[in-house]
């Protein structure tokens, strides 16, 4: 694996964490416990990932998020919670996947990692704040979903093909920007008439 698949797997994989962190962390441990994918030495410190422990305690938080995910008032708790984990999970993934005996490299993937994280959960959260505002739950059911599949179906391809997903990454992180730029303008249209009428 070459520097720029190494770099483009740890943008890719600290993004997605963004969204679905301990789904990430579930599937990559039980890829690397499994040997479905074959790691270079580079990629030997996330070895830990494959710790039943850590597989065990990624599963729970996949199933409790999956089910969290779906419902409006508990998805908008969930979130505001992994506004600290996710971004510190993307960070530490990220960091992990780089050479450790490069401590510069290391600083540099943590930085960027958490920031790529938190860029994506903001994203997200924004865009669902707008969602989780309908009274109906199909559409936060259809939404929830659709980011599982998009989340799994980027993981895999990161796997096999880093530095296409890293392309895909980076359109989805801005994505995401407008997506927090979006959300923010929407809460000021909903806000604004409740400020007229407090006036």
């Amino acid at each position: 694996m070459s520097a720029v698949e190494i770099i483009a797997l740890a943008a890719s994989v600290s993004l997605l964490s963004g969204w679905r962190l301990y789904l990430v962390t579930f599937v990559t441990g039980l890829a690397m416990k499994f040997g479905w994918i074959a790691l270079p030495d580079q990629l030997r410190t996330l070895d830990v990932l494959a710790n039943n422990w850590i597989i065990g305690i990624a599963a729970v938080g996949a199933l409790a998020e999956f089910f969290a995910d779906k419902i409006a008032w508990v998805d908008s708790v969930w979130d505001a919670i992994h506004s600290v984990i996710r971004p510190v999970g993307g960070a530490l993934l990220s960091a992990a996947i780089v050479d450790s005996a490069d401590p510069a490299w290391q600083i540099a993937s943590f930085l960027l990692g958490g920031g790529a994280a938190f860029v994506a959960h903001a994203g997200k959260a924004g865009a669902r704040t707008l969602v989780n505002t309908s009274p109906e739950p199909v559409s936060n059911i259809v939404v929830s979903t659709a980011e599982d599949v998009t989340t799994g179906g980027l993981l895999a391809l990161a796997i096999a093909y880093p530095v296409g997903a890293a392309i895909i990454a980076a359109l989805l992180v801005a994505l995401s920007i407008s997506l927090v730029v979006a959300a923010r303008r929407a809460l000021r249209r909903l806000l604004e008439p409740k400020r007229r009428q407090a006036g």
